[in-house]
């Protein structure tokens, strides 16, 4: 199977476009790319009832984030500060990176 590229990665700031969480922002914690999703920092949550055990010491409801569907989700430009499609551009040193379709800036670092 062909590794694909994501238009996402950890450490970017997304915004969501569609679902509950529509128009918030927020850092990207963790991409989990064989189920096209991501989780976002501070979206998302949902409750999960866990028992005591040695790892969690108290049991009880336990607030967490959810992964959300890459499709719901747009790269917020540094530049533009708006959401935007990205796109890739070789360098002149073989390198490929991403880059806003709205002012062709740079978005890897």
């Amino acid at each position: 199977m062909q590794k694909v590229k994501l238009h996402i990665k950890k450490n970017d700031m997304v915004i969501v476009t569609k679902g509950r969480e529509k128009g918030k922002s927020g850092k990207v914690l963790r991409v989990l790319p064989d189920k096209g999703m991501a989780i976002v920092e501070k979206l998302n949550f949902v409750k999960r009832h866990a028992k005591p055990s040695q790892q969690i010491r108290q049991g009880g409801i336990i607030e967490k984030e959810a992964p959300l569907t890459l499709a719901n989700l747009m790269l917020l430009c540094s530049r533009c500060n708006k959401p935007v499609r990205t796109g890739r551009k070789q360098l002149e040193d073989g390198k490929s990176v991403r880059i806003c379709k709205k002012c062709g800036d740079i978005l890897d670092k």
